[in-house]
Order: structure tokens, then C-alpha cells, then sequence
């Protein structure tokens, strides 16, 4: 019999609720990811250094491992530290740094990760990529999957807010990317995965339009589900497509341009589709979006991240070189400089102060 179905890469375990951590030992132990309790946990000397005391008691068997960044120079000096240990799994606790490091240093040395993000400052925390700072600036390294996510949010309570948001702009930047997507499929004949659409544009609408804000318990757990879904969607398509278009490559414009003034990654992302969105027509679902990241306070102008409107155009001319072969709006439309302004005229006008 043919097989009629296919297998999904994901966690095993996804632990998404107050108090999450406290169970930590447990949920390790009975979904059998670590039969003997012995781990490597790797934290940071912030946030995941401070919950160390909190969680060492229910992890007798680990050893701790502290990162100190989050280059390709730290994953390697990491996982050449985790070698010998004969581990059952790698745990990374701590921001998207510490995870990505983590998610290296264990798929070189063949373990599974459990990822415990400490902050949902972006949709890295379950994704099958680690991105590293290297000689070159920045890089994407493929990775498997996390076998488990733990995320508790009382933790993510205490994070400043600023992780929330940058999330929200990740999150809601979905629906730009499925847009682009779309229109690749109907102007190139690119492939679309449904499955992994469909789960990145849910993830997206469901921050979209939910009418809680940042300190919102229910609101944090639609968006770490969210976050946590993109990043599997990823997972599926094999690629990043479900989460990035326009949106990201006007991210990466800004990271590559203004290495030292760029601001949070989701915030850039959020920026950058509601811009795509005017881009493409969607005159109504552009303004929508810049009302609900207004509403919690993120950026929807370029000048509420530092940047002057002629940064904004160079971002943007620049913003297709960033991924050569990807077709979005911004490579639709092939737009001038002066049709940029323009059209950024039009999109300040819209949007409203």
C-alpha cells in the first residue's frame, strides 16, 4: 500500500503555560528525551544564568555550560565542550542567542535540542535554523528541528516588553511572506506547501487579531503558539519562505547597511510588511496592520527606529540583493528610487499618525 501521508518534522513536546519550568525534569523524563537525566544545559550569562538556581534542583544530572555570545566561534567552542559528556540531549536556556547556539553546537555533535526560550523575540525558537554572526557578518545554518519546547510565561512576564514586541512583528510579518509567496506561485510557477502556508498565515492572523496586548497571559500564549508553528512551518517547506518575503529582505537590508543602528529584528520585520503589504495593493490589510502594531507599540514609520525616510528607500532599492532567487513584491514591482518616495508618500498617508 502506498504510503498516503508524510511525516512532519516537530517537537515532541511543545510545554507552553505559567510555571512551565518548575516542571521541566518531568516533562524531560517522562516523554523519555533524557532516561538518565544527564544533559548539557547551555545559558547565557543573563537571563538564563539567573533561572539557573530556579531549575538546577530538578536537573541533578546536568552540566551547565555558560555562552558567551552569539557567533559561530561560541556554537563551536560549545559543542567541542559537550562532546565527551555522553549526554542524553542538549538544553538551551536563555534569548534567541543562546537558543541558536545551542541548536548548533547539538546537531554537530548529534543530539537533540530542547529549546527554553527565556523571551519570544522572534520565530527562531523552533525553527530548523540557527543564525550565527560569523567573519562574514551573518549566517543562516540548517539544523534540526527542537525535539522539545518549554516555554513558560511567567518567564516571558519578566522579559522586558521589548521581546514581546519585536515577536509581534515577526509573527504578523507572516502574512506578508504567505502573500509574496503567493504571488510567486502565480507569476513563476514556484511550489507552494499548503500545509506549511496554512500554518504560517494562522500563526500570523491569530497575533493579528487578537485583541489582548503584551501583558496578557492569554495574548502571550496565542503568540509563543505562533511562533512556535512558524517555526515548524519552516520545517515542512524546508526553507524559510513561510515566514519570509518583503518583509524580511528589507530586515536584512537594514542589518547589512546599518550594522550599528539596526534595531530588533521583529520590529524591522513589522515595519518592512506593513510596507509590502501597501506595496502590493492591499491598501485596507496594510492599514490594519500598522493600527495593531501601533497598538502595541511597535514601529510602523522608519523614523520611530532611527532611521530617516532616505534610509528607508536605500533599505528598500537595496532589499532584493539580500536574497538572490527569492520573488516578492519588491521584485515585482523592480521599483526606481523616486517611485520608492512616492509610494512612501502615499503609505505615510494612508497609515495616518
Amino acid at each position: 500500500m502506498p504510503v498516503l501521508t508524510r511525516l512532519i518534522p516537530s517537537p515532541v513536546v511543545v510545554d507552553i503555560r505559567a510555571g512551565a519550568l518548575d516542571d521541566l525534569g518531568c516533562v524531560l523524563a517522562d516523554e523519555r528525551i533524557s532516561h538518565s537525566g544527564k544533559l548539557a544545559v547551555a545559558v547565557s550569562g543573563g537571563s538564563g544564568a539567573r533561572l539557573r538556581e530556579r531549575v538546577a534542583p530538578s536537573l541533578p544530572g546536568a552540566d551547565w555550560f555558560e555562552v558567551g555570545g552569539g557567533t559561530l566561534d561560541d556554537a563551536i567552542k560549545l559543542a567541542g565542550a559537550m562532546k565527551a559528556g555522553h549526554y542524553d540531549a542538549v538544553v538551551g536556556l536563555g534569548g534567541g542567542k543562546i537558543i541558536d547556539c545551542a541548536k548548533f553546537a547539538a546537531a554537530r555533535i548529534g543530539l537533540p535540542l530542547v529549546a527554553v526560550p527565556t523571551n519570544l523575540a522572534h520565530d527562531g525558537l523552533c525553527s530548523p535554523v540557527a543564525t550565527l554572526d560569523n567573519d562574514a557578518g551573518r549566517g543562516s545554518y540548517g539544523v534540526p528541528n527542537p525535539i522539545a519546547v518549554v516555554i513558560d510565561l511567567d518567564v516571558i512576564r519578566e522579559a522586558p516588553v521589548r521581546f514581546v514586541r519585536a515577536g509581534i512583528g515577526d509573527a504578523v510579518s507572516n502574512v506578508s511572506a504567505i502573500a509574496d509567496w503567493e504571488l510567486a506561485n502565480r507569476v513563476k510557477g514556484e511550489r507552494i506547501d499548503g500545509l506549511a502556508a496554512a500554518m504560517a498565515r494562522q500563526a500570523g492572523e491569530a497575533v493579528l487579531r487578537h485583541p489582548g496586548g503584551v501583558g496578557d497571559n492569554d495574548f502571550l500564549q496565542v503568540l509563543a503558539e505562533g511562533l512556535v508553528l512558524t517555526g515548524i512551518a519552516m520545517s515542512v517547506s524546508g526553507d524559510s519562505r513561510p515566514a519570509s518575503g518583503a518583509c524580511h529582505e528589507i530586515n536584512h537590508a537594514f542589518d547589512l547597511l546599518f550594522p550599528q543602528r539596526a534595531a530588533a529584528h521583529g520590529e524591522q520585520c513589522g515595519l518592512g510588511a506593513a510596507f509590502a503589504m501597501y506595496l502590493r495593493g492591499a491598501h485596507e490589510e496594510s492599514a490594519h496592520m500598522a493600527e495593531v502594531l501601533r497598538r502595541h507599540g511597535l514601529p510602523v514609520l522608519p523614523e520611530e527606529i532611527g532611521f530617516t525616510p532616505e534610509e528607508f528607500f536605500r533599505a528598500v532599492e537595496f532589499a532584493p540583493q539580500t536574497r538572490p532567487g527569492r520573488y516578492t513584491i519588491l521584485e515585482h514591482l523592480d521599483l526606481t528610487t523616486d517611485q520608492i518616495k512616492d509610494l512612501y508618500a502615499d503609505y505615510v498617508k494612508a497609515i495616518g499618525s
